[in-house]
């Protein structure tokens, strides 16, 4: 039997669900989240058993995190390292109807939802998030626990960095360096590079507020129902 152990029950597990019901890859699939509030409750006709650190039972299961913010994700896979979770236990979840060309790679963890689209020498980190209508073009860089909301669009040769939070239809001019853990606000355009733990917004994007590292969030954290920005 193969199992899929799910870290996380807000929209984006939700989401993924879905996508999960299409393909039929899995058996069992078991839902953990650390808000005591979900234990119980059933999503997408999963269950909900408990905290996250009953990983342990489910030795032979791949593992995801479907937190929605990537500070959330990286807490979780932090915390089960330390209980001795092989990395090579992620799966990755790719909507059925996209396609990942030959050339392009996509981290262990990640997701990918419906109608992204990945051009040509596209890469993508372990624990990325890319939301519905992302467009990522020839020779983009996505690094860890980065979140692409829906309709973000890179241009060629964008380095989006760890951690890094692109809201709704915010749009990256080609060859332009998203910086770590920074957040680039709903409907953006950016024009020039994006120091890291910096939030810009508007058009054309500019700074918002002071530098910051943003906190992880519950584990039910989800960028598909609000932008920071």
């Amino acid at each position: 039997m193969t199992g899929l152990v799910i870290a996380a029950a807000g929209g984006l597990t939700r989401e993924v669900l879905v996508i999960l019901a299409q393909v039929g890859d899995y058996d069992e699939l078991v839902l953990l989240d650390d808000d005591v509030s979900t234990w119980g409750s059933v999503i997408g006709g999963a269950t909900v058993l408990g905290p996250t650190d009953l990983v342990v039972d489910r030795p032979d299961h791949e593992l995801l995190v479907c937190a929605g913010m990537g500070a959330t994700r990286r807490r979780i896979v932090t915390a089960w390292a330390a209980l001795g979770v092989d990395p090579a236990r992620y799966a990755r979840v790719v909507h059925p109807a996209v396609e990942v060309p030959i050339g392009c790679s996509l981290g262990r963890g990640s997701i990918v939802l419906a109608g992204a689209v990945l051009t040509a020498d596209v890469r993508v980190g372990r624990h990325v998030v890319l939301m519905p209508q992302v467009v990522l073009t020839h020779d983009d860089v996505v690094d860890d626990y980065a979140t692409l909301c829906a309709g973000a669009t890179l241009g060629g040769g964008v380095h989006v960095g760890e951690g890094a939070y692109l809201g709704m239809n915010s749009s990256v001019r080609q060859n332009l360096t998203v910086g770590a853990h920074s957040t680039l606000g709903m409907g953006s355009a950016l024009l020039t590079d994006l120091p890291p733990a910096e939030t810009w917004g508007g058009i054309p994007a500019r700074r918002l507020r002071t530098p910051h590292l943003p906190a992880a969030r519950s584990s039910t954290g989800d960028p598909t129902q609000e932008d920071p920005a």
